[in-house]
């Protein structure tokens, strides 16, 4: 029997299967109680939420001993939400105005929270949501005596299947015996899915209805878990079973094909040479940065500093991020985007208003430019971090000429700032800009004048250029990085940097410089940096690394002409190499 889910994190596993109980409470927001109890609910809160932080400052201080950071900082961005005075107040106002029992104001509180995530358009955001859930369960359950499954010893290796796998679950379990996850819920931009990639474990989340299933067929059945494709596959029968050990094998082959070229310079097979590097979100991801041999950091996403806290980052807290994250790249490139925040990406403590198009709106590089105490702050801690090694700073959501000079003036004023202050800075740091609007696109040849980098942003570009709202499942279909308007806008873009200005360059850094099926003609076009997840990186450099640039151009030349992305597609499909398709 064939299960569809979310593909969350690559690999294929096979295995008997561990089904967790899924632990429903009842629903006490109904409940109510007389004055006299108020403050007697309103100290079982407190102390409800005094252990919860124990027990999370447990799990946190236990993952960051085994040297596992990933786990660490997810187990911190719940500490910080578990802090949030909003939150707390939330829980005292539903026990003294609604006259809601302790349980029944934590539950109110945490689905109020809960929905405020659910409600942006940012899946990444979105996904925040089962964090804030994973702390109310932990805290009804603390307040009910229940305790929480115990996973950090496995008898065996097991699939882990449940209702749903939490980020504290994730951060606790038993990594030797883990052999993949399936849950009810979850997707691909959630915590136990950033887990699971990091911890090189196959997941497939969103499945319903596979603890039903896998309990129909009793405590033996085995399981395979495609975390590439998001297909869960119970009741085998024998000939599957063979099938499927042989694609495990076929693809671990792949993979360990690919672990030869961590070392390898990225150049094409005649002598072009290409710069690959890594997209990241902090410090944490140093580790993954240099374990598939990038070449260094095209994207270095700030905001998620500022989230999940109830206020911003001081300048000493970025500087010491930022730092890290230029002295763990041992001198490598490391380009920070500044801060990309507002719209869909919403932080209480801005007071950003709520706006009717937030993706055309108060956002990025306009609120920055608004907020001197936010910008000048965060470039005063680039700026001194620079001196630890090679740094870059990138202004994303850029439109005009005019909004360049602005941000760039910011620089200067930051430079004088610390020039007064008698602190070491980068006096000569690269100063370049995301191309993401379609207005900078057509001026590229205008803004590359006095930016000394571009970093194409395909995500918003194709959203900006189609008229499209990515998230709008159903307009979806109309997304397509492979529109002739996107490949055009490249074009232009790219040839806007001269091939003989060796002191500038254009990169990508959006969803589909880490495409597989785009690599040929984005090397074609003539970009000659790509920025990807770490867990593609080896997949394009062995593309790029397989091929020659002068077949590359002739497939980009080939697709210019074509008039729909369908026929795109279908060519780009046929054109890439037989024996590089399987990457």
């Amino acid at each position: 029997m064939h299960l569809k889910g979310t593909a969350a994190a690559p690999g294929l596993a096979i295995g008997p299967c561990l089904v967790l109980d899924d632990i429903q409470h009842q629903d006490f927001t109904h409940q109510t109680i007389s004055d006299e109890l108020a403050e007697e609910e309103i100290g079982k809160v407190k102390a409800t939420l005094s252990l919860a932080e124990e027990q999370l400052t447990m799990i946190r201080d236990r993952a960051d001993n085994a040297g596992l950071a990933e786990q660490a900082a997810v187990m911190d961005a719940q500490l910080a939400m578990l802090d949030d005075p909003l939150l707390k107040e939330s829980f005292v106002s539903a026990i003294t105005s609604q006259k809601l029992p302790a349980a029944g104001a934590i539950q109110k509180g945490i689905a109020a929270q809960a929905d405020i995530f659910e409600s942006l358009d940012d899946a990444y955001f979105r996904e925040r949501a089962q964090d804030i859930r994973d702390i109310g369960r932990r805290l009804i359950n603390i307040l009910l005596g229940v305790e929480e499954p115990n996973i950090g010893i496995l008898p065996e290796p097991l699939i882990l299947i449940a209702h749903d796998i939490t980020p504290s679950m994730m951060a606790l379990v038993d990594t030797k015996n883990l052999l993949g996850i399936v849950a009810e819920i979850g997707g691909k931009t959630s915590h136990t899915a950033i887990l699971a990639k990091n911890m090189d474990i196959p997941a497939v989340l969103g499945c319903h209805d596979i603890v039903k299933t896998v309990r129909a067929l009793g405590p033996t059945a085995t399981v395979a878990v495609d975390g590439s494709t998001g297909c869960v596959i119970v009741d085998l029968t024998d000939e599957e079973t063979i099938d499927l050990k042989a694609e495990a094998d076929r693809r671990q082959a792949a993979k360990d094909a690919l672990t030869m070229l961590r070392d390898q310079p990225t150049v094409t097979k005649d002598g072009v040479s290409i710069q690959l590097l890594a997209n990241v979100m902090g410090p944490g991801d140093v580790d993954k940065v240099l374990a598939v041999g990038s070449e260094g950091v095209g994207l270095y996403r700030t905001e998620i500093l500022f989230m999940d806290r109830n206020k911003a980052p001081d300048e000493e807290e970025q500087y010491k991020a930022y730092r890290t994250m230029i002295e763990g790249l041992g001198g490598k490139p490391v380009i920070i985007r500044t801060l990309d925040i507002g719209g869909d990406k919403s932080v209480d403590y801005l007071n950003i208003a709520k706006e009717e198009n937030p993706f055309l709106g108060y956002r990025a590089l306009r609120l920055c430019l608004d907020r001197d105490d936010l910008f000048l702050t965060q470039l005063r801690a680039i700026l001194r971090a620079a001196v630890h090694g090679q740094a870059l700073v990138m202004f994303p959501m850029v439109c005009s000429l005019e909004e360049l000079r602005a941000a760039k003036s910011k620089v200067e004023l930051a430079k004088e700032q610390l020039k007064l202050r008698g602190e070491a800075y980068d006096e000569k740091i690269a100063v370049g800009i995301m191309i993401e609007i379609p207005s900078a696109a057509v001026i590229a040849d205008v803004l590359i004048r006095e930016a000394d980098f571009f970093s194409i942003g395909s995500n918003d570009l194709t959203q900006y250029t189609l008229a499209v709202d990515r998230m709008n499942a159903k307009i979806s279909y109309l997304y397509n990085s492979f529109h002739p308007a996107i490949l055009r806008l490249l074009r232009l873009v790219i040839e806007s940097v001269k091939p003989d200005d060796a002191r500038k360059f254009v990169g990508m850094c959006g969803e589909m410089a880490g495409d597989p099926h785009a690599t040929l003609v984005l090397l074609g076009l003539g970009l000659k940096e790509f920025s990807v997840d770490p867990a593609n990186l080896l997949r394009i450099r062995k593309i790029i690394n397989s091929v020659d640039f002068s077949y590359a151009r002739s497939v980009a030349a080939k697709v210019l002409t074509l008039g729909s992305a369908t026929e795109i597609e279908a060519y780009l499909a046929q054109a890439l190499p037989e024996e590089l398709r399987q990457y």
